[in-house]
Order: C-alpha cells, then sequence, then structure tokens
C-alpha cells in the first residue's frame, strides 16, 4: 500500500498540511513528475488510505487529504524516519528533514 517511491512522502505532507491541491503536492515533492504523482496519488486513493475530493469549478480544483484509514499510519511513518535516522548517524551522514511537524500534532 506504501511501497510507491514517493507514497510516503504523500502521506507525511497530507498528515502535516491535512489537506493540499495538486499543485501544492507537486511544489512540496518536486522530484516527482506529475505523471508519477498522480499515479501515486490514485494508488493511494484506491487503497482507501487519502480522499480526493473534486470542485466543480473551471479550471479544475482536486483536494487531497487523508481518510481515517490514512491517518492511522502516523506510527508506521514515525517508526520508518527513526530507524532511517539511525541508519544515517551509523554512516556518518547529517539528517535533512524532521517530523517534528506531524510530533507536534495531537493523536488522532
Amino acid at each position: 500500500m506504501i511501497g510507491g517511491k514517493y507514497k510516503s512522502l504523500i502521506l507525511w505532507k497530507l498528515m502535516t498540511n491535512k489537506t493540499l491541491r495538486f499543485s501544492q503536492l507537486q511544489k512540496e515533492i518536486p522530484c516527482a513528475t506529475p505523471k508519477m504523482l498522480t499515479q501515486q496519488l490514485r494508488e493511494l486513493e484506491s487503497n482507501q488510505l487519502i480522499n480526493r475530493k473534486v470542485f466543480p469549478v473551471v479550471p479544475p480544483k482536486v483536494e487531497y487529504s487523508l481518510t481515517d484509514f490514512g491517518k492511522s499510519i502516523k506510527p508506521v511513518l514515525e517508526a520508518m524516519y527513526q530507524w532511517g535516522s539511525h541508519c544515517l548517524n551509523r554512516q556518518g551522514l547529517n539528517i535533512n528533514c524532521t517530523m517534528a511537524a506531524i510530533a507536534d500534532h495531537p493523536k488522532q
């Protein structure tokens, strides 16, 4: 369910921002091509981890947010961050991201 190249990052961004439009996700994840981002979002939606809300306006407006099931992945993302941080430290590398934004949110 989260085995795609950008899926865990998409989930983390939605966890910290609650709701994002496609263009905002593109800015948050600039290395993902629009095609790849769309594919990853569709797979997350089909697995019921995210909601996709389409607004009937021109140009089209689409917002993405986590489902309750998607919110339940928070401990997994935190564990992945801790494990990754440990691996980087063992290699003498600096950690260039933080989970503070997730940790600051109350338990959902």
